[in-house]
């Protein structure tokens, strides 16, 4: 039925080493990629290092490193290595954050991320092709000039190893249009959140249009990334309490993550058309009503957004995913054993190779 990628996604919560140990359980059954978080908890690229090391064929993506922590440089390099003691199966996923963790958590002043994100493609790949890193944009500056501000002692130089590869995939982490369009026109991969298949069109169509307009044709064709919470069941209980994890989730994002008018997430519930239920959601959440404000969020939308019911139904959504353009899915096993967890990815995997 489709080409996608299935992979899935490590939280920040719970046993790592455990986790980890059970990754090539997940392997084993087809799982092609692992993605692992950073925000403001452990660093993603320690971890997958030891991933590396504990897997064979899985691809290793960040998700998300923030443009603002690390300087252009830095996450070439860190790429660099990942890819070298992987093999080549580093996936490079940056993104913006927010102002509440850039300034809040690192100190950092947010400001231009589209300008940052361009110029951090253009560096990445200028390093990774070894050439010197004589640059000179609006946000970064190589070597740094004494008219820049510098000692006047910077020197132009190239990456020391030559990397596994010149072009390592980088995947941008975006909701709103300029950023979606950005990533449709630079970037290998573009990681869109809370997702929902049957409005990609109305949420992100004209955006990515713009930027495939504009993308060099020696880019490969753009995946889209998507995370769902999967489960495959009968048992009514097992699903809702599935669903529910979906709903509170949800709700933290659009009603909690961001200020009133500042919620790029909100902002996205109200591309899909529930504006009434997003400002509902938001005005519970900041109320301090987390309870009610996760069960103003609408089951179609929580339905959307998973892969939680029957086999059947999985397929179904599934399908949904595959026709809105994904390419990536990753699933969040939700089961409540190791056991039942694999077995789930096993049936996911032979779903999204039917």
């Amino acid at each position: 039925m489709t080409s996608m990628t299935l992979g899935m996604p490590i939280n920040y919560a719970g046993d790592f080493l455990e986790t980890i140990n059970n990754l090539a359980d997940f392997e084993s059954v087809g799982v092609e990629r692992v993605s692992v978080p950073e925000a403001y908890s452990f660093d993603a690229v320690s971890q997958l290092g030891y991933i590396a090391a504990k897997t064979e064929k899985m691809e290793l993506q960040t998700a998300i490193l923030p443009m603002y922590s690390r300087t252009p440089s830095n996450l070439a390099m860190t790429a660099a290595g990942l890819d070298y003691i992987s093999g080549g199966r580093c996936v490079l996923g940056i993104g913006a954050s927010g102002p509440q963790v850039i300034e809040g958590f690192h100190g950092v002043k947010y400001d231009y991320p589209l300008g940052r994100a361009r110029e951090h493609v253009e560096i990445c790949r200028m390093i990774w092709r070894r050439e010197k890193t004589d640059y000179r944009g609006k946000h970064y500056t190589m070597p740094l000039t004494k008219e820049d501000g510098g000692t006047g002692l910077g020197k132009a130089l190239k990456i020391i190893n030559h990397p596994v590869r010149d072009r390592i995939p980088m995947l941008l982490a975006a909701i709103g249009p300029k950023n979606t369009e950005l990533a449709a026109e630079l970037f290998e991969e573009f990681q869109p959140f809370l997702f929902h298949p049957e409005y990609v069109g109305v949420a992100f169509g004209d955006a990515l249009a713009a930027g495939k307009a504009k993308r060099d044709p020696s880019l490969p064709p753009l995946k889209i990334v998507v995370m769902a919470s999967a489960l495959i069941s009968e048992d009514p209980q097992e699903i809702e309490k599935a669903m529910q994890g979906v709903r509170d989730h949800a709700a933290l994002y659009i009603g909690g993550m961001g200020a009133r008018g500042k919620n790029f997430y909100n902002s996205l519930a109200v591309r899909y058309g529930y504006a009434d239920e997003a400002k509902l959601i938001q005005d519970l959440y900041l109320d301090g009503k987390k309870a009610e404000a996760a069960a103003a969020v609408p089951d179609d939308l929580v339905d959307a957004m998973s892969l939680i019911g029957s086999k059947s139904h999985v397929a179904e959504r599934v399908e949904a995913f595959e026709k809105a353009g994904v390419g990536v899915l990753l699933a969040a096993p939700v089961a409540a054993t190791h056991k039942e967890r694999v077995e789930d990815m096993e049936q996911l995997r032979g779903i999204v190779g039917a």
